[in-house]
């Protein structure tokens, strides 16, 4: 659950981001907030939240690689 959490304030961030800086309108932020509640209660709503997990845990295993000197 802490995943979907720090998720959701990532994307809110990054809305909140693209609605102050690059001219993204609050109607189509609106927009694509209700696309996302859509997807969330459609039949590939299971797809997307596994994708996403796995992501996260590809990033979240990856380990930096230094340079032996």
């Amino acid at each position: 659950m802490a995943l979907s959490i720090s998720a959701v304030v990532l994307l809110a961030i990054v809305v909140f981001l693209l609605v102050r800086k690059s001219g993204l309108k609050a109607g189509h932020a609106a927009v694509c907030m209700l696309l996302g509640f859509y997807l969330a209660s459609s039949s590939i709503a299971p797809t997307i939240n596994e994708l996403t997990t796995n992501v996260a845990g590809m990033i979240g295993g990856t380990q930096v690689l230094r340079a032996v000197p």
